[in-house]
């Protein structure tokens, strides 16, 4: 007779492997998670959001995630309903609830709906949900190996004296027509320029070029990303320099490297920009050892903080 406890027993399923998510106070599937169509997170975007990942059952650098969606969240008197710690359990909880041991988890809080027949924003209630999924990249392992292509947009990122960049938001429509229009040209991936030419960032990435001997990124106009800053630590560690300043377009076509950073795939090449090759058109060996000491990175007690699995449900 089989038993629960037999060694040649099926393992137990994860209950919501396309996803988990904690809205409305509870868990549930993915696919069963809603917001009303009166949010102003969806009618204005009016909300604040931040992403970590989970890599093989560790999240990364979730405290820095959390400092900045709680500073996101302050700098738009936006109020979650929920302590830091509360927000930190319930990712955990949407992770374990997923069974996902890589996974891409997501939290949000909106300004919600304000009350029947007003215009006033203070009468809104904020509102607050998280959801994990399985890892999603913004350049998949098989295209880091070739590296990817990039186009140098024409559309203008949207002026940092409009909308903060350093507060990660849902005003994507400039670097979405702009990766439309990217793709138009068999590019992969695009980056924006700001009113005076510099380089901003990509949909979700930072961007930098070794160019003159050092590391080269943007220092404004851009969300300080927590790759950016994990690829500043690690490249300066292992000895190369790095400036955050202004970084043109002519900066990254002479460029012997160029890579982008992101949540969503950490240090991957670029090896073909506006259809001109970067150097000689594969990953440099730079870029090889700053993506090697990232994800080696995701094993330092330093970084890294394992998902509580075992927790009740």
């Amino acid at each position: 007779m089989t038993s629960g406890t037999d060694p040649g027993a099926a393992a137990p399923q994860p209950p919501w492997p396309s996803g988990a998510a904690w809205v409305d106070g509870r868990y549930c599937p993915i696919e069963e998670a809603t917001i009303s169509v009166l949010d102003l997170g969806v009618t204005r975007s009016d909300c604040t959001y931040d992403v970590v990942h989970v890599w093989g059952g560790r999240f990364y650098r979730l405290d820095a995630h959390l400092d900045r969606f709680t500073a996101s969240m302050a700098r738009l008197r936006l109020d979650p309903g929920a302590g830091r710690a509360e927000i930190e359990a319930i990712l955990h909880g949407c992770v374990r609830h997923a069974g996902l041991r890589e996974a891409y988890v997501s939290m949000t809080c909106t300004r919600g709906r304000m009350a029947p027949g007003s215009r006033d924003l203070r009468t809104a209630r904020n509102r607050f949900y998280c959801y994990a999924l399985p890892f999603i990249w913004v350049s998949t392992p098989d295209r880091q190996q070739a590296g990817a292509s990039m186009r140098v947009s024409d559309v203008v990122r949207i002026p940092s004296q409009s909308v903060d960049p350093s507060v990660k938001n849902y005003h994507w429509l400039d670097l979405d027509l702009a990766l439309l229009e990217a793709y138009d040209h068999d590019a992969d991936l695009v980056v924006l320029r700001d009113l005076s030419g510099a380089v901003t960032e990509g949909p979700g990435y930072n961007v930098f070029a070794h160019v003159g001997g050092r590391w080269l990124t943007p220092a404004s106009g851009t969300l300080q990303g927590i790759t950016r800053r994990s690829m500043i630590e690690l490249a300066r560690e292992a000895g190369h320099q790095v400036q955050e300043g202004r970084l043109t377009a002519e900066d990254l076509y002479r460029a012997a490297e160029v890579l982008v950073t992101s949540t969503a795939g950490g240090i991957m090449p670029v090896t073909v920009l506006d259809g001109r090759p970067v150097g000689p058109g594969a990953p440099g060996p730079l870029t090889r050892q700053l993506r090697d000491r990232y994800w080696a990175s995701h094993e330092d007690p330093r970084y890294s903080t394992a998902v509580r699995y075992d927790e009740p449900a």
